[in-house]
């Protein structure tokens, strides 16, 4: 199925349970309050590793945030295809937020006392999800043929995340394991040629998932300071804050201008979709998650300011900023076939880093890491010709202006 094109007639809201056509490529009001349910969760990903700064502990909030993004990314397919805001949809929209909110609520013991519970808040989740959009496939039997295809192995995926909760250590993570295998291979087995996208409004919606990620990173530099202020700590909130602001230039300086509307050239239906699918739903969960390890890194390093990192904060902060651009440059490498050297460089630069953190104190080392991010963006704003001023210039046009441009040949 091709891209869903904008109709031209007034949308009838209806108020029963149906499913109106989205329209426009603009993400509604009621989309992003829904993924300020997401905030939460992200942060309560950090917290679960902050209580338990352990390799199992991190690689406990990882799966949790594995399944989370599974979650949440249904839903930027399904609200490609039907507007949130119509009728009673708006009701199903409210009551899967509350379902997150409560899997949020049990992240921290995700893998103990609430593990039944955070499977079940996740099921309802997902199954509100499959039945919005068996709704909206009714009329539309490619479209409800891959829904029915991902019905089954999201049965199955949250079926094992259930069954985790009778387990713990090794198991219950295995299965943990297998569940978002199965959840992230799903896609890949059953093809994409059935789905239905509008590339704007999708390129958009992750583009403010990575702002909200972000805006988390800021939240836990103040939490990590937790009301007390000294030189050190408040030099490390400034350098936190570059942080976070140098990964919001390398993504959304250009990255994030040119991917989407590479994603709208692409040829409606098969390859678009599979474009959205590998760039965004698969790759963009390496950018949330490396901004995830990051948070974990500053709250430690405001708390710590003048003792040495332990190696899986050493790993956290280095790691997670170097994770965040191994996504881009994979990113980059899906939609153009070309690697971005200097991201690379500057990725294996921090992992290198990595034995250093736990031997200087804490503010050197992420004092080293924000000069090895400016310096990155330093390099590639030099690298730069007059088209990246033209793409941004025509990016903050109006439609009709870029349409007048066009006609004058610009």
């Amino acid at each position: 199925m091709g891209a869903v094109p904008a109709s031209s007639q007034p949308q009838q809201h209806s108020s029963r349970l149906s499913a109106s056509r989205r329209e426009g490529e603009r993400v509604t009001p009621l989309e992003l309050f829904f993924d300020l349910v997401f905030v939460l969760a992200i942060t309560q990903c950090t917290a679960l590793m902050s209580h338990h700064p352990t390799w199992s502990g991190l690689l406990q909030g990882l799966l949790v945030l594995g399944v989370l993004w599974w979650a949440w990314t249904g839903y930027a397919w399904l609200t490609s295809v039907i507007d949130p805001e119509a009728g009673a949809i708006r009701l199903v929209f409210f009551a899967a937020m509350a379902a997150m909110l409560i899997a949020a609520i049990c992240v921290p013991e995700a893998f103990g006392d609430l593990a039944l519970v955070f499977a079940l808040a996740i099921g309802f989740f997902r199954v509100a999800h499959i039945a919005l959009f068996t709704i909206a496939g009714a009329d539309e039997p490619d479209l409800a043929r891959s829904v029915r295809a991902l019905a089954v192995s999201t049965a199955i995926a949250v079926a094992l995340l259930a069954a985790a909760s009778a387990f713990d250590g090794v198991p219950q993570a295995a299965l943990w394991v297998l569940a978002l295998a199965l959840d992230f291979g799903g896609p890949l087995f059953f093809g994409a040629a059935g789905w239905q996208l509008v590339p704007g409004h999708f390129a958009e919606r992750h583009g403010l998932i990575v702002i909200i990620a972000l805006g988390e990173s800021i939240v836990e530099i103040g939490a990590g300071a937790a009301g007390h202020l000294d030189l050190a700590i408040g030099t490390a909130a400034v350098l936190g804050v570059g942080v976070a602001a140098a990964m919001w230039w390398v993504y959304f300086d250009l990255v994030a201008l040119v991917s989407a509307r590479r994603l709208s050239e692409a040829e409606p239906g098969r390859e678009q979709n599979a474009l959205a699918r590998d760039s965004y739903s698969f790759l963009h969960l390496f950018l949330v998650a490396g901004i995830v390890m990051t948070a974990f890194g500053l709250k430690t390093v405001i708390a710590h300011t003048g003792a040495h990192l332990h190696w899986v904060t050493s790993f956290a902060l280095l790691g997670g900023i170097a994770t965040y651009l191994l996504g881009l440059v994979a990113f980059r490498y899906r939609h153009k076939r070309t690697w971005n050297r200097n991201k690379l460089i500057a990725a294996a630069v921090l992992l290198a880093l990595i034995p250093v953190g736990t031997v200087i104190p804490a503010l050197a080392t992420l004092a080293i890491a924000t000069a090895l991010l400016a310096l990155l963006i330093v390099v590639e704003y030099a690298g730069y010709d007059e088209r990246r001023d033209e793409l941004r210039a025509r990016n903050t046009m109006t439609e009709a202006e870029a349409e007048l441009v066009a006609e004058q040949g610009a």
